[in-house]
């Protein structure tokens, strides 16, 4: 089948000839008619397999083919997601599919300076793509309206959640217009971002193009066990042995992702580093350059997890676990795109077994594992068995200790969550204030 076949316009199509896309992917077959009926959608598909142009191509032939030029201030379609890196990946996109079409774009993100997006906005957009803290800000500020808005795209809804979003989401929610249409697409989909879906969508077509919650086929997968302490060297043991060209690595925190970049500096490899505390220009000239192979290792924390469209990278390591699962697809889904073939290691240490078993969990499977020479860890990583599950022997019982109690005070469980040790995160739903009106 082709892109003809789906119902596309000539503008359109010979935009797809020049970028030399041939067929359409399995989401776009199902997802693209849908979206040029008016259907409300949800779409479930890995990473790298067209979702973008999934929803972009039919939003934009709908906003040609209907409605009246946009207002001052105004906008026919609004694209929210997640992260800086993801808006300027989907803007980026909705332009090159957009060439030589009639329709103006932009997007919008914190980090950078909000008046010359108050500027761009008083002549109004026919598509913005958008963070949901800085378009909050916008509208507070009166700099943009919702009154003529027809498509409304959640692209990385559960990230949104993931970050806190959930009472910004709740409040722009309330402002948008009744009748729209409405898409929601993502890779991963938890039981709360289907709650979400049911009070959002009205009467949605439920797409899904592979197993949830899975990577791509594409991208082999396996896991190295090491001590904690190892790890930096683990990684340059592995960078100089396997001699890779380049490598995207994600690590845990901020302040991780620059100890690793300053080794690998001084270590004499070029290297760039990207996390929520940089500047937003800092983020995309590390970007460009990874891209244009100035830097070898680009060191990231999840805020590139998603939204990175980076061709031809074969290798992407986890330097940590992640502590949600989902972010774990997410990860190894910025190689192995398009049908390209990759490979996803991660260092894993024995603090980290519960994340392990958690990851194994959401996919479906257990990694395998592969000892490393002289890196063999003193704290061995427990197995874990096909559902996820760690596999640990039965300790045996401790005998009571006589204490008379005199003068003690027995706490119980009266700590705070944050105390506790290696407790795995909880993914929950935070509440939505409010009733939205389908």
């Amino acid at each position: 089948m082709t892109f003809v076949s789906l119902g596309l316009i000539d503008p359109l199509l010979r935009t797809l000839e020049q970028l030399d896309y041939r067929t359409p992917t399995p989401v776009q077959l199902k997802a693209i008619p849908a979206v040029l009926k008016g259907r409300d959608v949800v779409v479930a598909a890995q990473t790298g397999t067209g979702k973008t142009a999934g929803f972009t191509l039919p939003l934009l032939q709908r906003l040609l083919q209907e409605g009246a030029p946009v207002a001052s201030n105004s906008l026919r379609a609004l694209v929210l997601v997640p992260t800086r890196e993801l808006a300027e990946q989907v803007h980026e996109s909705v332009r090159r599919y957009a060439s030589g079409l009639p329709l103006h774009s932009y997007a919008v993100y914190g980090g950078v300076s909000i008046n010359p997006q108050m500027m761009a906005l008083r002549k109004g957009v026919d598509v913005l793509v958008a963070t949901p803290g800085r378009l909050l800000d916008l509208y507070r500020q009166n700099a943009i309206r919702f009154e003529r808005l027809q498509i409304l795209v959640l692209d990385e809804a559960d990230r949104m959640l993931d970050l806190g979003f959930a009472r910004e989401l709740d409040e722009l929610f309330c402002a948008l217009p009744r009748k729209r249409q409405t898409l929601l697409f993502s890779a991963t989909f938890s039981d709360a971002i289907r709650t979400l879906a049911g009070e959002l969508l009205r009467d949605p077509l439920s797409i899904e193009t592979g197993a949830r919650n899975t990577a791509a086929r594409t991208v082999r997968q396996w896991l190295v066990p090491v001590d904690k302490r190892r790890k930096t060297e683990l990684f340059l043991h592995l960078l100089e042995q396997r001699r890779w060209p380049q490598v995207l690595v994600f690590a845990k925190t901020r302040k991780g992702v620059e100890q690793l970049a300053d080794t690998l500096r001084q270590a004499g490899i070029a290297s760039d580093a990207i996390h929520g505390d940089r500047p937003q220009p800092a983020r995309l000239r590390a970007l460009e350059r990874f891209k244009a192979g100035e830097v070898r290792v680009l060191v990231a924390t999840d805020v590139a997890a998603r939204g990175l469209d980076i061709e031809e990278l074969e290798q992407v390591v986890n330097f940590d676990l992640p502590i949600v699962p989902e972010d774990y697809v997410h990860r190894i889904g910025r190689t192995g795109r398009a049908g390209a073939t990759g490979e996803a290691i991660s260092l894993v240490c024995a603090d980290e077994v519960e994340q392990l078993a958690a990851i194994e969990t959401l996919i479906r499977q257990v990694l395998p594992r592969h000892e490393e020479g002289d890196f063999s860890p003193e704290h061995r990583v427990p197995q874990t068995g096909a559902g996820g599950q760690v596999m640990k022997k039965p300790k045996k019982p401790k005998k009571p200790r006589e204490t008379s109690g005199k003068g003690k005070v027995h706490l119980g469980n009266w700590f705070e969550e944050s105390e506790k040790p290696n407790v795995r995160a909880v993914r929950k739903m935070p509440g939505l204030s409010g009733k939205r009106q389908k």
